[in-house]
């Protein structure tokens, strides 16, 4: 019912002005409280510790006496851009009040349920939620026709022969994705295996500069930024990779998020080469490979060696087979269900 803290289009993502976003927050807030008080409900769940849904749940929480809940993935003073320090303040303090009124929090992730155990709130009133995917839009991984389909995408992208294809999906933004350090350890998994392709899907504001990376380091015959796909697609793609990759940067960013493409891949059963950042290694088990961050060595030694190594992705693939039942949302949900009925 209201516009967001960016602004997004088909062309990617753009922040608003501190002016216009204060005039957005401030419409936006008023719109989500309209809409709340005017919706019969028993509990008000806030899915992120932003100043416009904080307040409209509050309001309604005061005038209604609903109880609130948080789900928190990570931390909004932290893994958004802002124009000045003011606005990061701000956004930290509403965090902060948020908990000072809900009824439960889902963390998703140990390193948030730490930090806000650390501020004060109850641990007894807390659960880990790491991310999940909703079965339905990925049954199309159990279609018949799955390896046709996957084909097709292949002919309308015009991936033609048998590279060695490495797929990341994700946000095309530095401050979440560490995209330049894949693209540096690209470099030398190509040296040592010229059919090495990777395939980067998505968009974002970093787009244009890692477009221009690629060039300088003479990865364009091993790069294709496809861009923004369609939901629906993004099972397929993850098909067409031997491999997935989630690069992270050792940062306070990377400790308090977990990224959707580590579940999604577990979800698609390509095995997923990952950081060694929080709670990734303990989420991905033996479905993918944990690596040192901030090393593009040892990223392109852990690329290649699942790249290279049939027996380990098969294995690996038979580790996400076994996991992947937990991440479906209709399963996952039993710890949100929990914490509703615990509270009353």
């Amino acid at each position: 019912v209201g516009q967001m803290h960016v602004h997004k289009t088909a062309e990617g993502k753009t922040y608003f002005k501190p002016r216009k976003l204060l005039w957005v927050t401030a419409v936006s807030t008023i719109r989500l409280t309209w809409a709340a008080l005017r919706t019969p409900c028993d509990v008000v769940q806030i899915c992120k510790a932003q100043p416009m849904n904080g307040v409209a749940a509050w309001i309604v929480h005061v005038l209604k006496r609903k109880p609130v809940f948080l789900d928190s993935d990570d931390l909004e003073a932290v893994n958004n851009r802002f124009s000045g320090r003011w606005q990061q303040k701000i956004v930290a303090w509403f965090e902060d009040w948020t908990l000072s009124f809900v009824e439960g929090v889902t963390a998703g992730n140990t390193y948030i349920a730490q930090q806000y155990i650390h501020s004060g709130y109850p641990e007894k009133r807390m659960e880990i939620l790491h991310n999940g995917v909703d079965r339905e839009r990925f049954a199309i991984l159990d279609d018949d026709d799955l390896e046709t389909k996957v084909q097709n995408v292949k002919q309308k992208i015009n991936i033609i022969g048998q590279q060695d294809i490495v797929i990341y999906i994700g946000s095309i933004s530095l401050i979440s994705h560490a995209i330049d350090l894949l693209l540096e350890a690209f470099v030398k998994v190509v040296n040592c295996n010229p059919r090495a392709f990777l395939i980067v899907v998505g968009d974002g504001e970093d787009l244009p500069y890692l477009k221009q990376l690629a060039q300088n380091l003479n990865l364009m015959d091993h790069v294709y930024f496809i861009g923004k796909i369609p939901l629906d697609d993004i099972p397929l793609y993850f098909r067409l990779g031997k491999i997935s990759v989630d690069p992270m940067r050792q940062s306070i960013q990377a400790q308090s998020s977990l990224s959707l493409k580590l579940v999604e891949s577990i979800i698609a059963r390509v095995p997923c080469v990952t950081a060694d950042i929080g709670d990734r290694k303990e989420v991905i088990g033996n479905a993918g490979l944990a690596i040192e961050p901030d090393n593009p060595k040892a990223l392109a030694e852990g690329i290649s060696r699942v790249l290279n190594d049939s027996e380990l992705r098969r294995n690996m693939r038979h580790s996400a087979n076994l996991l992947r039942g937990q991440y479906f949302w209709d399963q996952r949900v039993q710890k949100l269900i929990g914490l509703y009925t615990r509270s009353y």
